[in-house]
């Protein structure tokens, strides 16, 4: 019995390889799980270690086996008696090769994810958190698509028919080159406009802009475009070189504090200190003033009325927007009840020109 295993053991590579892959698998399981505990007891008390764990767990439990399997099939013998082992092997290392793409994508949205935790943006005082927020959404996603794209290129690196693709499809190499560049224009482009944005910022998350019109917050950065959420709840997806190429208005680069205007038309007989202490009072009374600007002016004057500016200061833009609404509104009421007669109105004299006779009154 023993001499016929030895003989078939001898006989047939396929059982010598299959034997040996399925000890190396074993061990392979065995030395994942092994060092997985380990790495998870020392990561104990770091936050973006164990998160990084955490997000890795599914590539590594196809990392080690197909890491073994290469290993594998290259050191035993038996592989270069068979003729599907050069096949298998590159298969393997393809498989490998998008493994280990898959968890490097995985561990750099473990760092996004742990910076969105440590910085929320759903705080008051959130100028820091959106900056690290910003830096952390916009870097991460361009790392993503860089190592896709790596790993993209090393997988078909490893076909040798796709090696020459491009000899046998274009004669020349210059319009090959100049070809695959007006096509990965447009990526590399918003690659690059990811990377200045993460650098200078003219963008953070939650950032209040105003874009062809539009007063909406930075709802969402990606790789290739950013998503401004639109006050009526409609969704603006506007490119990442758009805000490096075009001018816009970002009401909170460095402040989220705003000050809001209030224009009125009122004839010219109103008297101005009573308006200035009604907008004082309404200033006080409401909530969304922060007590810094409160102030009427009269900053124009036409044939038939006079402007008034109003000026009020807010901590945001939804506060400001609020307060601009009560002061004007309760302003209108104010004039209404108390001084209606200085209400624009138009002015008209009816009768004839100075100089001109009338005509004789014609008798029956």
């Amino acid at each position: 019995m023993t001499e016929n295993l030895l003989e078939i053991w001898n006989d047939q590579p396929w059982i010598r390889l299959g034997v040996t892959i399925i000890v190396a698998l074993l061990v392979a399981i065995v030395v994942h799980r092994l060092v997985r505990a380990l790495l998870w007891r020392f990561s104990d008390g770091h936050p973006m270690a164990r998160e990084m764990l955490r997000q890795a767990r599914a590539p590594m439990g196809w990392l080690v086996p197909l890491l073994v399997l290469v290993l594998a099939l290259r050191t035993r013998p038996e592989a270069d008696q068979l003729h599907l082992a050069a096949p298998a092997e590159q298969i393997l290392v393809i498989a490998l090769i998008a493994v280990a793409t898959w968890l490097g994508v995985r561990c750099i949205n473990a760092v996004e994810f742990f910076f969105c935790r440590r910085f929320p943006v759903n705080t008051e005082n959130n100028l820091r958190a959106r900056r690290v927020l910003t830096q952390a959404r916009v870097l991460g996603r361009t790392g993503s698509v860089l190592l896709i794209l790596i790993g993209l290129a090393a997988c078909l690196m490893m076909i040798p028919g796709v090696r020459q693709i491009g000899t046998s499809l274009l004669a020349s190499a210059g319009l090959a080159g100049l070809a695959v560049g007006l096509a990965a224009k447009p990526v590399l482009s918003n690659l690059i406009a990811g990377l200045q944005i993460a650098i200078t910022q003219p963008i953070r998350l939650d950032d209040v802009v105003i874009i062809e019109g539009e007063w909406g917050r930075i709802e969402e950065i990606t790789g290739t475009y950013v998503v401004v959420r639109i006050w009526d709840e409609r969704r603006l997806v506007v490119p990442l070189n758009w805000f490096i190429e075009n001018p816009f208005q970002n009401w909170t680069r460095t402040s989220s504090q705003l000050i809001g205007t209030v224009y009125l038309w009122l004839d010219y007989r109103v008297p101005l200190e009573p308006l200035r202490e009604e907008v004082k009072r309404l200033c006080k009374e409401a909530p969304q003033w922060d007590g810094r600007v409160c102030v009427l002016q009269v900053t124009d004057a036409t044939d038939r009325t006079l402007q008034i500016r109003i000026l009020a200061s807010s901590a945001d833009s939804g506060s400001n927007f609020d307060l601009r609404c009560h002061v004007r509104e309760g302003m209108i009421a104010f004039v209404q009840q108390n001084y209606p007669d200085s209400l624009p109105r138009m002015r008209a004299e009816i009768g004839e020109p100075p100089g001109v006779v009338g005509r004789p009154r014609e008798h029956p």
